[in-house]
């Protein structure tokens, strides 16, 4: 059925469930496993406080650190259940788009991902990175929440 599984993680507790999911999905159906992880492009429409308190490089160092240690995370998750795995960080994209674009490079046959299940307006203002992935995947997609 599925042999290669791409799990998008943001390091979140929702997402961690996921990466759960996913794994526990990879290790029934003898598949392997990509983890990935996207950072979205900066902007300076409504600066972070950590964006304007440092410097660009500083600011990219720490996006890489965090997203290095959730894909370890992920990774020895795997590891200790024995599923093959690989660890993608994908810069400078919006998280929809990124995931898509990993899932269809690593030619992936699911991809895993968590939704916070916002709804009304809610949905309409934050965004909603799982419908986009949903709606635009040429792949199925388990929605853990």
């Amino acid at each position: 059925m599925f042999k290669h599984i791409l799990i998008a993680t943001d390091g979140s507790d929702l997402a961690t469930k996921a990466v759960a999911t996913g794994l526990n999905l990879a290790k029934s159906l003898g598949a392997s496993v990509t983890f990935v992880t996207v950072t979205e492009p900066r902007t300076n429409l409504v600066p972070d406080p950590a964006q304007v308190s440092s410097p660009a490089d500083e600011y990219e160092t720490s996006l890489t650190t965090t997203a290095m240690a959730i894909l370890t995370s992920a990774s020895a998750e795997a590891s200790k259940h024995g599923i093959p795995c690989d660890a993608v960080h994908v810069r400078n994209d919006f998280p929809a788009e990124g995931i898509l674009k990993e899932a269809e490079s690593k030619r992936c046959d699911v991809i895993v991902m968590a939704s916070h299940g916002r709804r009304g307006i809610a949905r309409l203002v934050l965004g909603g990175e799982a419908l986009r992935v949903l709606t635009n995947s040429a792949v199925p997609v388990l929605i853990c929440r």
